[in-house]
């Protein structure tokens, strides 16, 4: 567990650090360091409560990445995801994971039988060894948790039925200092992101075996409440199709209270490896 790191992005709850006592109560027993910025009133009570804080200047880090609007307000995860290489590096960390600090559960979701339930998870550090085991072998930016949204339907949910890896990747990211990329827009960082990035090539993936519960993001005060109160959701998923416009569209989502919310067409999104069929022999000259 020496390599690594858990960075628990926060802003504005140094009461309510959820993810901590759940990484705890899980069984996860290596480092934790909470990340927060200079423009957090409570800093000083992250300090009281935490024996590890690491701040960062937030319009300092705003400058190094395209935020994708001139709007000046930085409520958002995004400067915080970027500067986790760099606290890392100057840490001496390799590899680390970025949490939210809302998370409320750690779940198995493997569904090979009829009446299987997920099971919950008390040896945390052997699930993130395997799973850094995993980023390690392949060339993967990052791969993520599922969610436990992702899941909706049970046996019957596309995780479910096919237990393959995930183009999504969101809300968890496990990285390294050598395998560095940009987390880009103010808001949706991690859909523009891992969407702009493998449009490029890079991979990026969920791994849906595992997965996490979080609070409800607009009844759970600080973080990025006010900043999704205040926008809501068709700015929110718009800020991805300025991105990935031949990929992306918004649409209403849900079944009786709908919503508008992105919709990616991987058809569009991503390279694609050409079928053998299609390649043109060279002829042999007299």
């Amino acid at each position: 567990m020496n390599d690594l790191v858990i960075f628990i992005l926060t802003h504005g709850r140094a009461e309510n650090v959820y993810t901590v006592k759940t990484l705890r109560k899980h069984g996860y027993t290596g480092k934790i360091i909470i990340v927060i910025d200079n423009e957090d009133k409570t800093a000083e009570e992250y300090y009281n409560n935490f024996d590890d804080v690491e701040i960062f200047n937030k319009l300092e880090i705003s400058k190094t990445f395209d935020e994708a609007d001139n709007f000046k307000d930085r409520r958002a995860i995004v400067y915080a995801r970027n500067v986790c290489f760099k606290i890392a590096k100057k840490r001496g960390y390799k590899y680390f994971i970025e949490m939210d600090d809302d998370y409320t559960y750690f779940e198995y979701r493997i569904y090979n039988e009829e009446k299987q339930k997920p099971q919950n998870i008390f040896n945390l550090d052997n699930v993130f060894l395997t799973l850094l085991e995993f980023y390690k072998k392949t060339n993967f930016a990052t791969i993520s948790i599922a969610q436990g949204g992702d899941f909706i339907g049970g046996k019957y949910n596309n995780m479910a039925k096919k237990p393959t890896l995930f183009r999504k990747c969101m809300n968890s990211f496990i990285c390294s200092v050598e395998r560095p990329f940009q987390f880009v827009g103010r808001i949706n960082e991690d859909v523009n992101t891992y969407v702009h990035e493998q449009s490029k090539g890079l991979l990026m993936g969920t791994i849906p075996f595992i997965a996490l519960g979080q609070k409800t993001t607009q009844k759970n005060k600080g973080g990025m409440t006010d900043l999704y109160l205040d926008s809501g959701t068709y700015v929110k998923s718009f800020y991805t199709v300025m991105f990935a416009p031949s990929s992306c569209v918004i649409k209403p989502m849900g079944d009786k209270n709908y919503r508008l919310h992105h919709s990616i067409k991987w058809e569009n999104a991503v390279p694609k490896i050409i079928s053998e069929k299609h390649k043109i022999n060279s002829r042999k000259t007299a």
